[in-house]
């Protein structure tokens, strides 16, 4: 049995056996969310139960929603400080973090909104990794960081494989600090799903940089993610050759069916200061070089990149408002889960 079998089996095995789904309600815009909480090692950054979201719509076509929810790697970032599960830096709880019938891609009501239709599975981050780690991380010897995003997010994506075996449509949608492991898990989702047309689409982690000391101090040391990651080996790069650009360069290698797209602000703040330390150029620059590297490695990147430093998106009206020269975010969306992917659009 290879490795990626292996941790994708013991994944179905925590998702099936389930500790308990609930139902959040319906709403005026008409969704209804089921609570879904998965047994076995899942658990958020302190401990505590870790519960992934469901909306039931149409079965051959699925969003795996990957929400961002920040990252830590250090006693400041990470200690378990604020209300609610929520820090300055992450949510380290799954409290307060359940989807809302917000606006943006959550309101199905719209008839422009590209994913109305669709089926949702909404996981949030709580264990400060990027949806990566598999490690309890002691910082100090009062903290000791549950770092299980790998171990919750693939029971959710086999939740998805068990619960919907006749998806012909899947949509990784990654934000920000989610957006990071989008590619990786829209390669998994291809594993086990053959018959899918997979489309990844991540947003605002195109400035993550590839730089040797944050993959070997913070995805090695701090997360244990090139333990857990699935082990691609493509052209001789195993997985502790991958950086965060690089995921997308190894999942679209393992799989060349893969649709891979990205959206980024081309100045946006957050970015610019929580990755500083690792970073040279501004945002844009980071953004470009990325891209510019992922496309030199033969993979396609499809790209929507909107001026300015604003920060956002999935929640906000803006997803439906935001144009850039004459093209809408929805509708280059509609074209990348579609038969015709669009073309870059730029600032």
């Amino acid at each position: 049995m290879t490795k990626l079998r292996a941790v994708l089996l013991a994944a179905l095995a925590c998702a099936l056996l389930t500790g308990g789904i609930a139902l959040l309600g319906r709403t005026e815009k008409g969704l209804e969310w089921a609570r879904v909480v998965p047994a076995g090692d899942c658990q958020c950054a302190d401990g505590s139960e870790f519960a992934f979201w469901e909306r039931r719509a149409d079965p051959a076509r699925v969003v795996l929603f990957l929400n961002g929810g920040g990252v830590c790697w250090d006693a400041k970032t990470c200690a378990f400080t604020g209300e609610h599960g929520e820090s300055d830096f992450y949510d380290w709880s799954s409290r307060g973090v359940e989807p809302e019938n917000r606006s943006g891609m959550f309101d199905v009501t719209r008839g422009d909104n590209p994913f109305a239709n669709f089926s949702y599975l909404y996981v949030s981050s709580c264990t400060g990794d990027a949806h990566l780690g598999d490690v309890a991380q002691a910082y100090t010897p009062e903290l000791t960081v549950q770092h299980r995003g790998y171990v919750n997010g693939t029971a959710a994506l086999a939740y998805l494989a068990a619960h919907y075996p006749g998806a012909t449509e899947v949509v990784v949608v990654g934000k920000t600090a989610g957006s990071v492991a989008a590619p990786i898990y829209g390669g998994l989702v291809a594993d086990l799903l053959p018959k899918a047309r997979v489309t990844v689409f991540g947003a605002q982690s195109g400035a993550w940089p590839d730089h040797p000391g944050f993959n070997a101090d913070v995805l090695d040391a701090r997360w244990g993610a090139y333990k857990a990651v699935p082990a691609w080996a493509v052209d001789g790069l195993t997985a502790r050759d991958w950086g965060v650009p690089r995921f997308w360069i190894q999942a679209g290698r393992h799989n060349p069916e893969l649709v891979l797209g990205r959206f980024d602000f081309a100045y946006d703040p957050h970015a610019a200061s929580e990755l500083a330390p690792w970073a040279s150029g501004s945002t844009l620059d980071v953004i470009t070089a990325n891209e510019t590297a992922i496309e030199a490695a033969g993979v396609r990147l499809h790209s929507y990149t909107a001026p300015g430093d604003d920060h956002g998106l999935f929640e906000f009206d803006k997803f439906y408002t935001i144009k850039v020269r004459s093209v809408r975010l929805v509708t280059w969306l509609d074209a990348l889960v579609g038969d015709a992917p669009p073309v870059d659009v730029g600032p």
